[in-house]
Formats: structure tokens, sequence, C-alpha cells
């Protein structure tokens, strides 16, 4: 809980609301004010550690205010606030004694940045509480990431090998990382290593190095070694982690006599993963100690349109992309988007739509280009874009996938799939024939 003092001068309700919300959840203690003049009264009542002022004002504007303080010799850290700002402003108010200047619309990674960074000095040290960790946390307000967030930081404090199960760009890395971030390591090095496609002595290689140069192992030491693409591993790859890791340290043949290693093991994989014949049974039984299961976006939909603000402040700010907003009509589009390339598709839906540029509110117009469809009828029903259709057509889709799904839970016998469905043999029939569904070739139709 941060115990410092922030006063927010903005004539805007809407802003001062956000910042306060904003701020007050990172544990800051917030007062807001609408002007000038409550923003000298609330000066006088108590003393602030940071000032967010804006430039512009009805009564007295941002810079003479600025300069007020200055000359009485109460100003204190600012940071000047402005949608209007100049690069002239900025080195006025710089000039003045501001600390920093931020543009709106505010990006929230950069005002959290910047509070930090002008807090810092207040410590007597660079601040000890890294923005990395609450930025890692992943994000979501829905049951299902709650719930997982929840599973995540109970399991942290244990130095156990974990399995992150989950759909190809659903956030396996993501958790697995804001689990290090939570645990006993989480000073240490978080390394991560690719298996998918790599041989048994390739991967030897990059666990131990070669020609003196640190392996991934090495690297890791104290910290965290994290495998993504366990399923995509080649079965001779994971054995060599298995000869590596199952000694608990001790250097495996071949390595240098004092070569040991003090790394927690965790690793991505597919859904499934742990019933798989693809997987090293050794290796499995060492990183199955305990599971976590990253859901798919289209089971927190809900979620979405938090997503698409915290992609859109994080590439504003890392990415020198313009800003620009999902109006509400965008948002609940992609709410019913079915995702399936999940987190990692979103959030290259955002990174298009900002670096394309346009009007500040990203519209329905643009989200339903972006979103054309590429889906076929035999792709699983969960992948198709049913909104993105005329009704006769989406009506075809389902039905066909709907039907397809079925017919192989009856093992492809019609008599057995009608009982199933609750129509008549004759009718299913014809309606098999409309769609295109090839029933007569599948084993033990009828």
């Amino acid at each position: 809980m941060n115990d410092a003092r922030i006063l927010v001068v903005d004539d805007e309700s809407n802003i001062r609301e956000l910042l306060d919300e904003i701020l007050s959840e990172e544990g800051y203690d917030v007062t807001t004010a609408a002007d000038a003049e409550n923003a000298r009264a609330a000066r006088k009542e108590r003393t602030y550690d940071l000032t967010l002022l804006d430039i512009w004002m009805p009564d007295t504007d941002g810079i003479s205010l600025l300069k007020e303080w200055a000359e009485g010799g109460s100003l204190g850290p600012v940071v000047i606030m402005s949608g209007h700002g100049t690069v002239d402003t900025a080195v006025e108010a710089t000039r003045l004694g501001a600390l920093d200047f931020i543009e709106k619309p505010i990006s929230l990674t950069k005002l959290l940045r910047t509070v930090e960074k002008a807090l810092a000095p207040r410590r007597g040290r660079e601040s000890r509480r890294s923005l990395v960790l609450p930025l890692a946390a992943p994000v979501g307000k829905s049951a299902a990431i709650t719930e997982l967030r929840d599973q995540v930081e109970r399991i942290a404090g244990h130095d156990t090998a974990v399995l992150f199960t989950g759909e190809p760009g659903s956030g396996r890395e993501r958790f697995a990382r804001y689990f290090a971030s939570r645990g006993t390591r989480s000073r240490n090095p978080f390394i991560k290593v690719v298996g998918a496609g790599v041989g048994h002595e390739e991967f030897r290689r990059i666990l131990l190095g070669e020609n003196g140069e640190p392996g991934a192992l090495a690297k890791a030491r104290g910290g965290v070694l994290y495998v993504r693409g366990l399923s995509e591993t080649p079965l001779d790859a994971q054995r060599a982690l298995v000869e590596i890791i199952v000694r608990d340290g001790d250097p495996p043949g071949g390595a240098a006599a004092d070569q040991s290693f003090d790394v927690q093991i965790l690793a991505g994989a597919q859904p499934g993963t742990e019933h798989r014949e693809s997987v090293c049974e050794e290796l499995l039984a060492r990183l199955n100690a305990v599971t976590v299961n990253v859901p798919p976006l289209r089971e927190h939909a809900e979620d979405v349109p938090e997503l698409l603000r915290y992609h859109v402040d994080v590439l504003v700010d890392t990415e020198n992309v313009p800003f620009r907003r999902f109006g509400v009509a965008a948002q609940n589009r992609l709410r019913n988007y079915p995702w399936p390339g999940n987190v990692r598709e979103l959030r290259n839906v955002v990174k298009r739509l900002l670096i394309l540029g346009g009007s500040e509110e990203i519209s329905l117009q643009e989200v339903e280009a972006e979103l054309q469809s590429k889906t076929s009828g035999d792709e699983p029903l969960i992948e198709q874009d049913l909104l993105a259709m005329p009704l006769r057509e989406a009506r075809k889709r389902f039905e066909r996938a709907y039907l397809q799904q079925q017919l192989i839970l009856c093992d492809g016998k019609v008599g057995k799939l009608a009982k199933r469905v609750g129509m008549e043999r004759t009718h299913l029939y014809r309606m098999l024939r409309s769609l295109d569904i090839d029933f007569r070739r599948r084993p033990g139709g009828d």
C-alpha cells in the first residue's frame, strides 16, 4: 500500500474521476480539484507528494498556477497534463519546475510510470515497487481470470514445477511470468527456451551451452527456466531435459564437474498434453506437480473491452502508434467474435487498427473490415465468426457444424443421430444432403 498523497487538478470531471480511480486502485491517497481555486484550498489544508496539473482551466491556467507556486516557494513535485500541449508548453512548464509532461488522452501505462518516477526521489532511492509486477498481472475481471490469478498467487510461494496448459495465444507464458514474479525467485532470472523442432543434441547445447558459452540452465541459475511449446518439442529433446533435471541439480554426464543447477522448471503446453503420448512420461511426471489451465478468450469474453483498452495503452506507450479508442459498438462486436487466436490475435487486431489510423474512435465498420471471415464450413464451430455472416449463411454454417459433430458422437449412425437431435430420419437425411454432409463415408453410417 502506498502512502503517497497525490493532488489531481483538472476541470474535466471524467478525467478527475478516471485518475482518482486508477491511482486509488494503485494504493495512492488521491484528492481532486476542479480548478485553480480548489487546488489552492486543497494545498493549504495538507501537503502533497505530487500534483498532476492540467494546463487549460477556466479561471487560472496551469502554467500561471505553476508559476505562482514556484514564486511562493511551495511548488513541490508537479507533472503537467494537457490535451492541447505543444513542445513550447512542455519546455515552459519544465523551466518553471515541472518534473514531466503527459499528453491527453492519457495512457495508463505512461501515467503509472510517470507517477512512479516522480515519487522515486521522495523515497530517497529508486522505487523498489516495480511497475513490472502489477502490469504483469494478466488483465481481466471475469470470474475465470480472477480465479486463475488467485490460483497462481496461491501456488507461487511453492518452489515447484508447474505445467501451464492452454490454447496457443491464450496467455500461457504471461501467466508463467506472473507466477514467477510472485514467487520466491522473483528477483532472479526468467529464461525462456523453445523446444519445438529441436533435436536431442541441439537441445542439450541450448540447455548446457558450448565452447565456453553458458547455456539456458546456467543463465537461469537461481531463477526460472520456462520451456515454451512442450507439446511440439520432439521426444528426444524432452529426454535431454530429463537427463539434466531429474538428478536434482547433479551435473549430467559430460557436463563440467562444478556445473550444478538450481532452477525452477515451468512449461507451456497445449490442453490435454498431460494425457498425450507425445510427451515424455518421466518429464511429465516432473512438470505435472501442479497444472494451471489457462482458458481460451472465448470463455471469458467479458474481459475483451478491458483487454482492448490495455493493449491500446501498451502499444501507444511502447511502439509510438497513435492513440485510438474503441467505440461501444466496436467493443460489443469484438466481445462476440470467437477469437480462435485468443489474446494474441486480439493484440494483433488492436495493433493493426492503431497503425492504420483514422479518427480517434474506432468504428464498428473498421472492425468489421478487419474481421473479414476467413473460416470455412469445415472449421470447428467455435472458430466460425457467425456474426459476420447474413442470417441464412450463419444458420447454414451452424447447422452443418452442429450435425457434423453430432454425427461423430453417434459413430456415423444416422438413426442414432436422429434420436439424439430429435428429428425424423427422412427429414434428417434430406437435411444432411442439403448441407453436403457425406454420412455414407463414415464408419457405421446407416
